[in-house]
């Protein structure tokens, strides 16, 4: 009863934060709207609500990756070890090269595995 309630509830939390994520064009909206705030979107809600976005995809795609090495599977991408960071305009920028029709069907996770796999091609 206990094992059935855990992966019930399992089930849920994975559902939940997929049913969560943001689509792209949300997300470059408000990114932008942001950036014509200037300083005064320090002051914003959705600065944080951004930043969690980004800090979460690449969370779950970090741990994606490093699932697939362990099991022999493809990478999506291979960052070498001294990748370093990427400050927020390379990142927009680098999501407003994805084509607008396929930034259509996407979340911000989908942008950002698009993003990782042209920066660091899996040889």
């Amino acid at each position: 009863m206990r094992i059935g309630l855990a992966v019930v509830a399992a089930a849920l939390a994975i559902g939940g934060s997929a049913a969560s994520a943001m689509p792209l064009p949300v997300f470059l909206d408000k990114a932008e709207a942001l950036q014509r705030k200037g300083m005064l979107a320090l002051f914003s809600s959705d600065l944080s609500t951004l930043k969690n976005e980004v800090r979460a995809a690449m969370e779950s795609l970090r741990a994606e990756r490093l699932a697939a090495k362990r099991a022999g599977r493809p990478q999506a991408y291979c960052p070498p070890q001294d990748s370093g960071a990427m400050n927020s305009d390379e990142l927009l920028a680098a999501l407003r090269q994805i084509p607008p029709a396929q930034r259509a069907r996407m979340d911000v996770k989908d942008g950002m595995r698009t993003i990782l796999a042209r920066r660091f091609p899996c040889r």
